[in-house]
């Protein structure tokens, strides 16, 4: 008898046990409910903005929701990082990350979020190069040619890219170091007006976003001396890597975009995001689509992209000290 009595509370614990998790369980299963945004922390037309244009369609239609690209630019993409790591984490908010805004900028100056505290990893999505681009009139066609120029020049040549500490900056910095070339920085406030000024002829050389450089290249309207990544691009296949020239074995200065979104996000959703992402940047128009333009699409668990910022963040530390890099 008293047996029978012991059961009703437990009974009653166990039910509003379950009815609190009911919320949470039918929060996944019913998820996603409305369109959800991506934060991209550059304007549109750049690298960033088209990687998340070619994915947020195809996401959109295995989630059966809209995607929707929301740019938020400015400081090298930090204000929309800032924006995404304050964001409500409810699975509707992802961002876009880059190299520049979660491992570059915050070792060069304090911003106003922690590159891995404040944000709930997904999955790597691209990875890409950069590429040495020169004005025809230049009289150096070849990465051999441009240090001896340099080399002829008190204070070297200039060279653009599209902000201070952008991935084409540090991929600069890196080959100064290496090459011992004196070269001056010119940052731009976007990969768009470096390369309208290339293009121009006010400018000898731009270290520029491999998609970004493919169009005037195969145009003939700019040179490619040669890419930063440890292989070539298939998109330019006949352009060699900086690692090929004498005395340049083991530079490397890719770039990588990768999908995260705010700390706290449910992470049966995260595991949702990544099967669908995972499944979108290896759906063969996808890939197409990316590496016709150089940039070549990856993907990876959480843990892994995790790992792989903290690498990110040891490699680079060094060249920015090393280059002694302060805010402008």
């Amino acid at each position: 008898m008293t047996q029978h009595h012991a059961i009703p509370p437990l009974a009653a614990a166990c039910a509003a046990l379950l009815a609190l998790a009911a919320p949470a369980a039918a929060a996944a299963d019913d998820y996603p409910a409305r369109p959800l945004r991506i934060i991209v922390g550059f304007p549109p037309g750049g690298a960033t903005d088209l990687v998340a244009r070619i994915i947020s369609p195809k996401l959109g239609e295995s989630l059966k929701q809209q995607v929707i690209v929301d740019n938020r630019s400015g400081a090298n993409g930090t204000i929309g990082a800032d924006i995404a790591a304050k964001s409500t984490p409810d699975g509707y908010n992802l961002h876009l990350a880059t190299l520049g805004a979660l491992v570059i900028s915050p070792a060069i100056t304090k911003v106003p979020y922690d590159p891995l505290k404040d944000f709930a990893t997904i999955s790597m999505t691209v990875q890409l190069q950069n590429m040495f681009l020169v004005h025809p009139s230049l009289a150096a066609k070849t990465i051999p040619e441009l240090i001896a120029l340099s080399k002829q020049k008190p204070g070297g040549l200039n060279y653009a890219s599209s902000g201070l500490g952008s991935p084409g900056h540090l991929a600069g910095e890196l080959f100064k170091t290496m090459a011992k070339v004196e070269m001056t920085h010119i940052p731009y406030k976007g990969g768009g007006p470096a390369l309208a000024d290339l293009l121009g002829g006010q400018l000898p050389v731009f270290v520029a976003v491999i998609s970004t450089g493919v169009p005037p290249v195969k145009a003939g309207r700019a040179v490619a001396l040669a890419v930063t990544g440890a292989k070539r691009s298939s998109a330019l296949p006949g352009v060699p890597t900086v690692a090929e020239t004498p005395g340049m074995k083991g530079y490397e200065a890719s770039n990588w975009y990768g999908m995260v979104a705010p700390a706290g996000t449910s992470p049966a959703i995260i595991k949702r995001l990544q099967g669908e992402l995972h499944a979108v940047i290896n759906a063969a128009d996808i890939r197409e689509a990316l590496l016709s333009r150089g940039i070549d699409p990856d993907s990876s668990t959480p843990e892994e992209f995790t790992a792989y910022i903290r690498s990110e963040t040891a490699k680079w530390e060094k060249v920015i000290r090393a280059a002694n890099l302060k805010p402008n």
